[in-house]
C-alpha cells in the first residue's frame, strides 16, 4: 500500500500547556493502534512567549502519570507553511483559531478546525487554557483532549484511511 503521510498539527496559544497534551495523547493512540507509519504528529503556539521551552511541568506532570511522555517535546510558533505542511491544524480554541486564520494561506482553510470539533458528545467547543489555574485544570483538559483525540482518529480513519 502507497498511502500518503497524513500529518496533524496541534495549536495552543504558547505550546507548552493544551497542544503538547494533545501530540502526546494523539501519538499514544497513533502508536497503540500500528498507525505511525501513515500519520506524523506535531504541535505549536500561535504566539512566540516560550519558543524553545519543554512544556509546562504540571502539564508533563500530568501526562506522566497517565503513561504520556512529554519531556522531549519543545515550544515552537506556527509558521503560513505549516498549513502546506499539515493536512490537520487544529486549534485549542476561538482566539488561536483566528490567529492561525490570519497565518493561512489561500486554498488551505479547510485543514483549520477547531479540536474539540472531534468530540461533538462534549458539547465543548474550546479546550481551556489551564496556565493560570491549578494542576487539576490540566486533568480536566487531559481528559477532554483525549476524547477529542479519539474522535479525530476515527475521522481520519473514516476519511483517509479507509478500513486500516
Amino acid at each position: 500500500m502507497n498511502q500518503k503521510l497524513i500529518r496533524v498539527l496541534f495549536c495552543c496559544m504558547g505550546n507548552i500547556c493544551r497542544s503538547p497534551t494533545a501530540q502526546g495523547v494523539f501519538t499514544k493512540l497513533v502508536i497503540e493502534e500500528g498507525l505511525s507509519p501513515l500519520i506524523e504528529v506535531d504541535s505549536a503556539g500561535t504566539h512566540a512567549y516560550h519558543v524553545g521551552e519543554p512544556p509546562d511541568p504540571r502539564a508533563r506532570d500530568t501526562a506522566q502519570r497517565r503513561g504520556i511522555d512529554l519531556s522531549r517535546q519543545r515550544a515552537r510558533r506556527a509558521v503560513a507553511e505549516d498549513f502546506e505542511r499539515f493536512d490537520y491544524v487544529l486549534a485549542m480554541d476561538q482566539d488561536n483559531h483566528r490567529a492561525l486564520s490570519s497565518l493561512c494561506p489561500p486554498g488551505f482553510e479547510d485543514r483549520l478546525k477547531l479540536f474539540m470539533d472531534y468530540a461533538p458528545h462534549l458539547k465543548i467547543r474550546e479546550v481551556p487554557d489551564p496556565y493560570y489555574g491549578g494542576a487539576n485544570g490540566f486533568e480536566v483538559v487531559f481528559d477532554m483532549v483525549d476524547e477529542a483525540a479519539r474522535g479525530l482518529l476515527e475521522a481520519i480513519r473514516r476519511e483517509r484511511l479507509g478500513s486500516v
